[in-house]
């Protein structure tokens, strides 16, 4: 078989997607849940024999192929096929007995399939037809429970910020084709990399494209102020949340890297996902902890996972990226997955043995322990990223040790303390993992440029947050009684009143029709709805 045939492996998957979608989830019959399980399967199977050709069938790189056959593209069909392996055993048990369970299963598998068909996309005009399935698919599973009205506004919501991302990206492509005459991607970022190699600046298409398409990945990301809909989205069945969470969100840090020789060069975009992804970091962070639903929770922590993310871009910290995203993928589709135990272990905690500081309010360290943790993480940090010769940017690493010392005085004020010698070792081991994560994941990725050196102006900025959002975390939890942190605390719980002004607007433009059951058994007005309080 021709090695070119072998090429097209990977589109095996999203079709084997799409007919057991149409053909096999039409009719309601209890084989459907089965059908899913041996998909899963086959997709394990398809995806290992495409692994094998990649590697042992090599093929010339081709500048106008359909498809990617890149390392980046592997890894996050990779992702994918693991998330439907996943996803799909597990709503066997979670979906039984509910009703219209073959649609369900019918707009999941549509839904992975356009996931599959956007990273695998080498045409302009492919990547943005997937991007739009993706957001058709999504809208049918986030409506799954028609009765419930919070789920229908956040659906609209999202609905609307959808489209306005994708005519952002579609303007974005047609200017890159108007500048490069070409719809394949990999044809226009050679071309931008050879532009850059000669000193040549982008003109002002490629300008615009750039921050048009760090707009659009904003939006995706769920980045202030459009995160409502993630917040409230919550009561979508839980693989739904489990999906997009760990499948689709994250998308909007593929598509960053994917044009990387595009968007590294432009410096207004490079600052708007410094601003804009960097305060939404900060305040969905500090929004998080006042939030006691766990699926709310993490919604938030979403949101400020995807903006650290977003801003690691910006930083050229490339190789974080990737690996943020597949680590938060994993985590977050366990811990979605996983939130129906939240009770059980409430229960075991509550019935467990009380200990001396379990009755007891947080107090303060000392000043003295919290200048020796600090010590200890800076120095572990100082001296790993010099072993490992790092000069890009600083920030990561100081929020890296940030995290690292209040790890380190939650074992000095535990229970059973610590050693500061053990301290100290642990401490080394955890950065040396970090240190060798970044290292190891290069291999994803080729060399590029626009690494931002330590101490510039988007770092000291990045550092700056850091700091801010540390120093605020600590008032939060140990100075509550403080009037100035108790307002401060009451405005981070109703989410800064961002979402508010989105709904609003929103329902202006676009008007959504409540679920009769809302009217008789919800007395709050409509535009009461997104209120964040009620999560």
């Amino acid at each position: 078989m021709p090695v070119v045939t072998w090429s097209f492996l990977p589109v095996l998957i999203p079709l084997a997607l799409v007919l057991c979608g149409w053909f096999g989830c039409r009719e309601k019959s209890t084989s459907v849940p089965q059908k899913a399980v041996w998909l899963s399967r086959g997709l394990l199977f398809l995806y290992g024999l495409n692994l094998g050709v990649h590697y042992f069938l090599t093929t010339p790189k081709q500048d106008h192929a359909l498809l990617h056959h890149t390392v980046l593209s592997q890894i996050m069909l990779a992702l994918i096929v693991v998330m439907s392996w996943v996803l799909l055993r597990f709503s066997r048990q979670y979906m039984n007995g509910q009703a219209n369970r073959a649609r369900y299963y019918r707009w999941l598998m549509f839904t992975l399939a356009s996931v599959a068909l956007t990273v695998m996309s080498n045409h302009l005009m492919l990547f943005w037809l997937g991007w739009l399935c993706i957001s058709l698919s999504l809208h049918n599973l986030l409506t799954f429970f028609p009765d419930r009205p919070r789920a229908i506004l956040a659906a609209h919501k999202k609905f609307i910020l959808a489209r306005i991302a994708e005519l952002t990206l579609f303007i974005a492509f047609m200017l890159l084709y108007q500048q490069h005459q070409s719809f394949y991607i990999s044809s226009i970022l050679s071309s931008l990399t050879q532009q850059e190699s000669m000193g040549q600046a982008l003109s002002w298409q490629d300008q615009l494209a750039a921050c048009l398409i760090a707009f659009a990945a904003l939006i995706k990301c769920a980045q202030l102020p459009f995160h409502g809909w993630l917040i409230q989205v919550v009561e979508s069945p839980t693989p739904v949340s489990a999906l997009l969470h760990a499948g689709v969100i994250n998308l909007g840090g593929y598509m960053l890297l994917l044009f990387t020789p595009l968007v590294s060069q432009s410096l207004s975009a490079i600052w708007l996902l410094l601003i804009v992804a960097g305060l939404s970091t900060l305040a969905s962070s500090l929004v998080m902890t006042t939030r006691i639903s766990v699926k709310v929770r993490l919604a938030w922590s979403t949101s400020a996972q995807m903006g650290l993310m977003l801003l690691e871009f910006a930083l050229g910290l490339y190789e974080l990226v990737l690996l943020h995203l597949l680590a938060h993928s994993f985590y977050k589709a366990y811990s979605f997955l996983n939130s129906g135990n939240a009770v059980n272990d409430y229960l075991r905690l509550a019935l467990s043995a009380p200990t001396k500081h379990s009755a007891k309010t947080p107090s303060l360290p000392k000043l003295k322990e919290w200048f020796l943790a600090l010590t200890i993480a800076t120095a572990c940090v100082v001296a790993v990223r010099f072993a490992f010769h790092f000069e890009t940017a600083f920030s990561t690493w100081w929020l890296f040790a940030l995290a690292l010392s209040i790890l380190i005085i939650q074992w000095r004020t535990s229970e059973h303390p610590a050693s500061w010698l053990t301290t100290l070792i642990t401490g080394a081991v955890l950065t040396l993992i970090y240190a060798s994560l970044k290292t190891a994941i290069w291999f994803a990725l080729p060399p590029e440029t626009g690494q931002v050196r330590a101490f510039s102006y988007p770092d000291i900025w990045a550092m700056s947050l850091f700091t801010l959002l540390f120093a605020t975390h600590l008032l939060l939890h140990y100075q509550v009684h403080w009037p100035f942190v108790r307002r401060l605390s009451m405005t981070l719980f109703a989410g800064l009143y961002l979402d508010e002004w989105v709904t609003r607007a929103a329902l202006k433009i676009w008007p959504v029709h409540l679920p009769a059951r809302a009217k008789e058994q919800h007395s709050t007005s409509f535009s009461d709805l997104s209120l964040p309080e009620h999560f």
